[in-house]
């Protein structure tokens, strides 16, 4: 990394810190003076409970979420040099939705046991991945086909999840969770499961930079340096599916994350995926940390607005309503360009 890299790593660090913080201070039960006497080891045991058993865990989750979403989209839009790739249209969060809401309908999964929703969400997500590859096939180096047919997938997959859904209707309330993408509800056990996955997951994906890199000059280049690009593009997607997977089985699908971090990525650190990789994941931490502590002060306020004891707005509505918005804006920019 250059000396602006790291300053500009080193701000994204401090974003994330304050993301935390102000994802430990947003519930209404503990104060932030109280969640403050906590972490300087004090507190009465209900306010500890709160803050350490609850809130603290439900952070952690969010940011290593988030940093997977991110480094998994910025993977894949480099490994398909597709700018418009990511796990939401190109197959994988839809299939490991679908493979988490397939386990819980048939009773083999569900949030009691995290274990088995990760192995259920990367089954889901590689097939999800793999009948793209299989749709794709020789149009796999035309990004506008790759995205045609990634969003033809997708849909099916949805639909393939909502049939599960009208199966096994009893099932609704334990996977809305999944569909919509929330950080409800999240303890230290689905910490301990996520954090050595995408730990083991995000220093592959970042061990493949210099390969990635290659394949984003295109696959011509990329052989010319002597680089097996079906190896590499393959080794790139396995990491991607894995990351995606990690991060749908502990908070579901959080819409638009892994197809707009790569992009504020690439503008801050530039193509060189040695910077731009770590870049992605601390920006999807910092987003999905943030859009956590949003989503429980606008519960906060919506709740107290329509008089109600309580309302939790779910994070994942969250980043795809902003995540929308801002896809629009670009969209609209680049057309009056």
């Amino acid at each position: 990394m250059t000396a602006v890299h790291l300053r500009r790593a080193a701000w994204l660090a401090v974003l994330v810190v304050a993301a935390a913080v102000a994802g430990l201070v947003a519930g209404r039960a503990v104060p932030p003076a109280g969640v403050w006497e906590v972490l300087r080891g004090h507190g009465d045991p209900i306010a500890r409970h709160v803050v350490l058993d609850l809130r603290l865990p439900r952070t952690l989750v969010a940011l290593a979420a988030g940093a997977s979403l991110g480094l998994a989209g910025t993977v894949l839009q480099s490994a398909l040099r597709n700018p418009l790739a990511g796990p939401e249209v190109t197959g994988v969060t839809p299939g490991a939705v679908l493979g988490a809401v397939a386990a819980t309908g048939l009773g083999l999964a569900g949030w009691e046991s995290p274990a088995a929703v990760v192995t259920a969400a990367c089954l889901g997500g590689f097939a999800g991945a793999g009948l793209l590859w299989l749709l794709a096939g020789r149009e796999k180096g035309d990004p506008v086909q790759m995205a045609v047919h990634g969003v033809l997938v997708s849909a099916v997959l949805s639909g393939l999840t909502a049939m599960v859904l009208l199966v096994a209707p009893g099932e609704l309330g334990s996977v809305v969770q999944w569909l919509v993408g929330s950080t409800e509800g999240r303890v230290w056990q689905h910490w301990h499961l996520l954090w050595p996955w995408a730990a083991a997951w995000s220093v592959a994906a970042c061990a493949l930079a210099a390969p990635l890199t290659l394949l984003r000059c295109g696959d011509d280049q990329a052989s010319a340096a002597g680089l097996d690009t079906g190896r590499a593009r393959v080794a790139a997607l396995v990491c991607a599916v894995a990351l995606t997977a990690g991060a749908v089985s502990a908070v579901g699908a959080l819409g638009f994350v892994g197809l707009l971090v790569p992009h504020l990525a690439f503008a801050l650190f530039g193509a060189d995926l040695r910077a731009a990789l770590p870049g992605a994941a601390l920006l999807g931490a910092a987003v999905v940390g943030g859009a956590d502590a949003a989503a429980q002060w606008l519960s906060r306020v919506a709740a107290r607005a329509l008089d109600l004891e309580r309302l939790s707005v779910p994070v994942g509505a969250l980043t795809t309503c902003v995540g929308a918005a801002l896809l629009l804006i670009v969209a609209r920019r680049r057309s009056e360009e």
